[in-house]
């Protein structure tokens, strides 16, 4: 979804957001039941926990080897070449990145979490312009149907 501003070659080369320090469990991205089962049968060394209502997220407490909040953990399902999900595989989170939805004040927001460095790379007003443009509206819509993706409000967010 964010093609149009980010290249694919900056974000293979980065695959910052495919990695999850102990502190920010809260930012791996959810999956549905079915897509989980599916996942399990094609990677049965993924491990999935509950998380939410009806949405499932990677378990990578496992891969922790220190109590640091700092120590990162890959998403299992990141190789060398990138991220191995097909489209339809893909997780919500993962493809709007590092867009968020949140409430303020009772209603959903976009936010823009701001330590994408591909991101970082952009003019604001280039991010701003695109969640206007129609993305904006398609977060808000997917995060009412699926409440589980609403993120709680963080300061390194950027109201868009």
């Amino acid at each position: 979804m964010l093609k149009s501003i980010l290249s694919a070659e900056d974000c293979a080369a980065c695959r910052f957001c495919c990695s999850f320090r102990r502190k920010s469990l809260w930012e791996t991205p959810l999956f549905d039941k079915a897509t989980k089962e599916k996942l399990e049968k094609k990677f049965p060394e993924a491990r999935f926990k509950k998380a939410g209502s009806e949405s499932y997220t990677v378990d990578l407490l496992h891969l922790y080897k220190t109590n640091d909040s700092e120590e990162e953990a890959a998403c299992p399902f990141l190789s060398e070449k990138g991220c191995v999900l097909s489209v339809d595989e893909k997780p919500f989170d993962c493809s709007i990145w590092p867009l968020r939805p949140t409430k303020i004040d009772g209603k959903i927001r976009v936010m823009l979490e701001n330590t994408c460095p591909a991101i970082s790379k952009q003019p604001l007003q280039n991010v701003k312009k695109l969640v206007e443009s129609g993305l904006g509206e398609k977060i808000i819509t997917y995060a009412e149907k699926n409440p589980d993706v609403i993120k709680e409000f963080h300061s390194e967010f950027f109201i868009i």
